[in-house]
């Protein structure tokens, strides 16, 4: 059920703004475009609006969908709401059912990449194919003090606190995810920050941080299961959240996927190099992908393997980026 009201035109398409009912709760999209869907899913305090640099330069070749995850953006905040990996691929696939969207391509950003990860593997039939933007994983502790930090009493109360600081002081925390700070686009902060303000946001994340050890762990057992998925990951090499070396045993757990590394690059990287992610994505999703059928018989000859990946893992955690495939 659609009930959005569509704002002024944006880039080449307009752009719809619009909720939907997922089980009884409402759910914020951004919408533009036609042609096949493609959905966009943030990161952990992130929103549809992290994605304003990406959906015009995409619109004109996919039928576009950024999603407020619920109890963020502007979706509905539902107090208790299990904020589990696997939970919240699945009000994804529903938020899809809500769309009438059958299959989509999917790319997510950070908890959003896990979240998409989730969803390939719980709803395979859903996935044509995945981008993902240093997704979370568990081959990456780079975050885990944090994760640490901020799962307990005290780190609860600093989140709260935090999009209450004064403007200047969020700017160099958001700064670090970029890297180059004065790459920050105008009205990026509030994209961060408005959401977080909203009562029941913050205590959502703090129980997404306080799962995130056995969400980790349920990613790990469940890669076997997207290995068949054509899959794009992309990274800045300057990443201080997600480890770049990560994306290394990432890809190799995941047999299909290409890895492109961009120079300079930060955390958020579609947001700090939108023209150069924004060519990647579209490049990726011009390709003619094998079968679906090729692709269910990957994924049957992965389950027969026990659920064990059939790749050769690496022995060790990568200490560097010098041999991670850099684009220039």
């Amino acid at each position: 059920m659609h009930d959005g009201v569509k704002s002024e035109p944006e880039s080449e398409s307009e752009l719809e703004d619009m909720f939907v009912d997922v089980s009884g709760t409402r759910v914020h999209c951004l919408h533009a475009g036609s042609g096949r869907p493609l959905v966009l899913i943030h990161g952990l305090v992130g929103s549809t609006e992290n994605w304003r640099g990406n959906i015009g330069a995409l619109a004109p070749h996919a039928s576009v969908y950024a999603i407020d995850l619920v109890n963020m953006g502007k979706s509905q905040r539902i107090a208790g709401l299990d904020a589990g990996l696997e939970a919240t691929a699945d009000r994804v696939a529903e938020c899809m059912d809500a769309l009438g969207l059958a299959q989509a391509d999917i790319a997510g950003h950070s908890h959003g990449g896990s979240v998409a990860l989730l969803l390939a593997a719980r709803h395979p039939d859903r996935v044509r194919t995945l981008i993902l933007f240093a997704p979370a994983n568990p081959f990456s502790a780079m975050a885990d003090s944090l994760v640490r930090l901020y799962s307990s009493p005290l780190g609860g109360l600093m989140a709260s606190w935090a999009s209450y600081l004064p403007a200047p002081m969020q700017l160099v925390a958001l700064g670090r995810m970029f890297g180059d700070p004065a790459r920050i686009p105008d009205g990026c902060l509030e994209g961060y920050v408005d959401g977080l303000r909203v009562p029941g946001t913050v205590g959502h994340v703090v129980r997404i941080l306080r799962a995130w050890f056995k969400d980790m762990a349920k990613l790990k057992a469940a890669l076997p299961w997207v290995a068949a998925v054509p899959t794009l990951l992309l990274w800045g090499d300057c990443d201080c959240a997600v480890d770049p070396a990560s994306a290394v045993r990432l890809q190799r757990a995941l047999p299909r996927s290409e890895l492109r590394i961009l120079r300079g690059g930060g955390h958020i990287l579609f947001e700090e190099m939108p023209q150069e992610s924004n060519r990647l994505m579209l490049d990726w999703l011009r390709r003619e992908q094998p079968s679906r059928q090729t692709a269910a018989c990957a994924s049957t000859s992965s389950a027969r393997l026990g659920g064990r990946s059939h790749h050769t893992p690496i022995a060790a955690r990568q200490k560097s980026t010098a041999a991670l495939p850099h684009l220039t």
